[in-house]
């Protein structure tokens, strides 16, 4: 689709790529309405807020590597943009990652990361556990070796959420607290009326397969449980760093909070659309934290929460046209937050009838079969 500017804009859904459609296509000079029943719920608000696609990388998933990276390069930007525009804090962090393993198996799965890495040229440091240690004293002795990443970055993903609803009112964009049930070339059909538009835009996360029939079928849900510590005043401080890696076999992250808080994640199960925490999720997130870091029994467990991640076949998000006027952003994986600043500047390409970019060839929808 290309031509004239589009006059008005609604975006589906208020999640983090949501919200920075709306803000960005507001500035831009569009009139914009984002319909959303909760905005800055659902996944983004349970999120670790890990922008980390070099930690992420594994051998056959360049594109998403690719994405991911050029994305990241575009944070610092996009953060100091919004911190502006809201006059808040974005909450983005950029002390590193760091990369742990425990048994022998852990360590061989870091190598294969590195190895990978490697190939593609993107150097890592390899650390001993006496070294790790050394930059993150809450390391625990079970930790045996690991990579240092420094290009990786981490946000708070709720202070960015609240930045990001404070832009985008800034900016004008009008908010409607309805739920959409389908999108089509001209309107977003809500439960007892319409919303008329130029344009619409589908990020409404897990719930975009049900919104139009290019995206039925093709977006599952990934449940991921995510704990929310607070450290008390006898503990030891925090990492630094976002801390992650394989714990004999099962993946952990703790992300710090500038708060003293650690987010620490996170479960990963295909069981349809449940979000409610169990205790063998909760049990096995404490155990292996307490592996990496023994010092964070001390810490207190102040929320326990399930997100649904929108998850693609390939893991590639959906960014482009489903037919005339509407438009797809949305199934975007573990990579919600990450690949924001890269979505947002592909559909404000396509607002504007220009091309996004080789780049953004990979996630068109068309490339799962949907209608087009």
């Amino acid at each position: 689709m290309s031509g004239k500017r589009t006059d008005h804009v609604v975006v589906v859904g208020g999640g983090v790529v949501g919200l920075s459609v709306a803000w960005r296509a507001a500035e831009a000079g569009n009139r914009v309405s984002l319909v959303d029943p909760a905005p800055a719920s659902g996944a983004s608000h349970v999120a670790g807020g890990m922008l980390a696609p070099l930690a992420e990388a594994w051998p056959g998933e360049e594109e998403l590597l690719e994405l991911g990276t050029t994305s990241l390069d575009r944070w610092p930007g996009f953060a100091d943009e919004l911190a502006r525009a809201a006059g808040l804090p974005s909450g983005l962090r950029t002390e590193g990652t760091l990369m742990i393993g425990i048994d022998g198996a852990d360590r061989g799965e870091l190598d294969t990361v590195a190895g990978y890495l490697a190939g593609l040229g993107r150097s890592v440091t390899r650390l001993t556990g006496r070294e790790l240690r050394k930059r993150e004293p809450a390391l625990g002795p079970a930790v045996r070796g690991g990579l240092e990443i420094p290009g990786d970055l981490a946000v708070d993903n709720r202070l960015a959420l609240t930045a990001l609803q404070a832009a985008a009112k800034a900016a004008g964009v009008e908010f409607v607290a309805e739920r959409a049930e389908r999108v089509r070339s001209g309107a977003v059909e809500l439960a007892d009326s319409e919303l008329e538009c130029d344009l619409a835009v589908i990020s409404a996360g897990v719930r975009s397969g049900d919104l139009h029939p290019a995206l039925s079928g093709r977006i599952r849900p990934v449940k991921g449980e995510i704990l929310r510590l607070r450290r008390r005043a006898t503990a030891l401080p925090p990492p630094v760093r976002t801390v992650r890696g394989p714990v004999r076999g099962r993946p952990c992250y703790l992300v710090p909070r500038d708060d003293g808080g650690v987010v620490l994640g996170a479960t990963q199960h295909e069981v349809g659309f449940d979000t409610e925490v169990t205790v063998g999720g909760v049990r096995d997130l404490l155990a292996d934290a307490e592996t990496v870091m023994p010092g964070i029994a001390e810490y207190a467990l102040v929320e326990a929460t399930a997100g649904l991640r929108p998850s693609t076949a390939d893991n590639l998000p959906l960014i482009g046209w489903l037919e005339p006027g509407v438009l797809a952003a949305t199934g975007h994986h573990r990579g919600g937050f990450l690949l924001t600043p890269v979505t947002v500047d592909a559909v404000l390409a396509l607002l504007r009838g220009d091309e996004p970019g080789a780049l953004i060839k990979a996630t068109d929808p068309s490339r799962l079969g949907g209608q087009q």
